[in-house]
């Protein structure tokens, strides 16, 4: 059982950001972040998922990730899929998911060799809202001028196919062998499962879920699975703490509820399970005062999840 507000874990990247506003009021103390990760308060746990905000000043490099075969015959835990979803985007941003059209694995690397790689891959414009699904083994990129939020297995393995210059590390041939060489299969679309949760993506890995909590309502979280969540608009309370954007909770095995400010709540919520879970949320009220304030009995544990807020020295650089 499990009811913690998460550790926000902010990582340097050279494509990163210096303005993370309003997603995040993280002190990078004036570094470039590419990434902030939601961490478990012990970090000697291992979670099945990561869930992390990602921010591009640049190109991403282009990349692929192993799939779980791939990564048990490497002798790793599991592989990478992921999906994201696009909380802001600058006029002309754009992703890329899968190639344009089919390449033999020697033409893959003829293309990374001489650059054209950039222009295989099948380039979409990326708008606030949009939910994007990247499975394992799909060669992807992003661009500059956006703001993702990205659950994933939980897996650093990334093989970096092109750089745009950039004098890092390279891995094509592991790469071009655990690569689909070919366009990313159709995304199933959204969908409503009631008036406040909307199926974003259910994948064999994870199910992820937008929230839209009425202002003034009050809510029961049952969370059975490994199951996380992220306030991306409004404000209210998690449990016993008072929440608003860029701020988040794990939950396990344990009810708690969520309450609604003013403004009404929006949270990303993601878990570990490959169905909707159908009585992952229950209404219970409509309340006609404000939240109360975060008691002083919580606010040294609030005070102290923040506290934890760190900057590694070292990372794997996507």
């Amino acid at each position: 059982m499990a009811l913690e507000l998460v550790r926000l874990q902010a990582v340097p990247k050279p494509w990163g950001s210096r303005d993370l506003q309003p997603w995040s009021g993280v002190d990078h103390h004036g570094a470039a972040i590419g990434e902030i990760w939601l961490q478990r308060l012990d970090p000697a746990l291992d979670p099945a998922l990561l869930f992390k905000l990602l921010f591009t000043s640049e190109a991403l490099s282009i990349q692929v990730h192993p799939d779980d075969d791939a990564a048990h015959a490497m002798g790793l835990a599991r592989g990478k899929t992921e999906a994201w979803y696009v909380l802001a985007a600058e006029p002309g941003a754009t992703v890329a998911v899968g190639l344009k059209s089919s390449l033999s694995r020697a033409q893959l690397r003829a293309a990374i060799e001489d650059g054209s790689i950039c222009q295989r891959l099948s380039w979409r414009t990326a708008v606030a809202g949009d939910v994007i699904f990247v499975p394992a083994g799909t060669i992807h990129a992003i661009g500059p001028g956006l703001v993702l939020a990205e659950i994933q297995q939980r897996s650093d393995t990334t093989f970096r196919l092109f750089d745009h210059g950039r004098q890092r590390e390279l891995h094509i041939e592991p790469g071009v062998a655990v690569a689909h060489v070919g366009p990313a299969a159709r995304q199933a679309p959204t969908r409503r499962l009631s008036d406040a949760r909307t199926l974003l993506l259910a994948t064999a890995f994870f199910s992820f879920e937008r929230f839209e909590l009425a202002p003034q309502s009050l809510w029961e979280l049952r969370a059975q699975a490994e199951t996380w969540l992220l306030v991306i608009a409004g404000e209210g309370r998690i449990g016993p703490w008072r929440a608003q954007m860029g701020e988040g909770c794990f939950v396990q095995a344990e009810t708690t509820h969520l309450a609604a400010g003013r403004t009404g709540l929006t949270c990303l919520v993601a878990y570990d399970a490959a169905l909707p879970s159908h009585d992952l949320l229950r209404p219970i009220a409509v309340r006609n005062a404000t939240a109360p304030a975060v008691s002083t009995i919580h606010r040294p544990l609030l005070l102290a999840a923040r506290a934890n807020t760190q900057m590694p020295t070292t990372e794997a650089r996507a």
